[in-house]
């Protein structure tokens, strides 16, 4: 297939508005531009081998390159998905519900993209429907679709809130990431259990610092 992985910064600030909407009907994949064949790619892995000294021929790593690619198309696989798919079904059957919907605690792992190093954590969302609701799991989904890109968290971070606050279109939508980043914890300045925090606030969210007062209260475990 030719394709290319689909770049996904602007010039502009990472706030929800400023992220095209457009980003969130497609997936993160552009098939107007060629990419390396799989076969280019396990060369490309036999190159980073022999450049950290390594004979690629020797037994243990024969399979390597092979394993290395399987391995990146799994935890790669976000950019093959649409985010507006995973969001496009909702339902209404709610009995006039009209508090914010929190899901916590939803565990993640995803790659720094300045050294392609692993950071995990949780994921913390809220929205206040209008109407109608999304599955549950659908948010757990939607983040694994943005944590299997290369990221940073801030930038992560402003596509869940900005893919939820254009596609559901709620009255506010509130996200909190916490992680840790091993290109931190056991490379450069080695810190281990330094914990990033980010977060984003749209609608009542943001213009209500009650609601994200509650939500935060909420997320922690405190009793509101």
């Amino acid at each position: 297939m030719d394709a290319i992985i689909k770049p996904l910064r602007s010039g502009k600030p990472d706030k929800p508005t400023d992220i095209p909407a457009a980003e969130f009907q497609v997936t993160g994949i552009r098939p107007d531009i060629p990419r390396p064949s799989r076969e280019e790619a396990e060369v490309a892995v036999k190159t980073l081998l022999a450049y950290i000294g390594e004979d690629p021929a020797r037994e243990g790593l024969v399979d390597t390159p092979r394993r290395v690619v399987e391995a990146y198309d799994e935890l790669f696989q976000g950019y093959r998905k649409c985010p507006a798919e995973v969001l496009n079904r909702t339902f209404g059957e709610i009995a006039g519900y009209d508090d914010f919907v929190l899901v916590s605690d939803i565990s993640f792992h995803s790659h720094c993209e300045h050294h392609m190093m692993p950071f995990y954590g949780k994921a913390h969302i809220a929205y206040t429907p209008v109407e109608r609701v999304v599955g549950l799991s659908k948010l757990a989904r939607l983040v694994d679709i943005f944590a299997h890109r290369l990221q940073t968290q801030e930038h992560m971070t402003a596509q869940i809130a900005g893919a939820i606050d254009t596609i559901l279109q709620p009255r506010g939508v509130a996200v909190l990431i916490e992680a840790e980043h091993t290109c931190m914890s056991v490379r450069g300045i080695a810190k281990h259990g330094a914990k990033t925090v980010t977060s984003r606030f749209t609608g009542a969210f943001h213009e209500n610092p009650e609601q994200q007062n509650r939500f935060l209260s909420m997320v922690r475990g405190v009793s509101v």
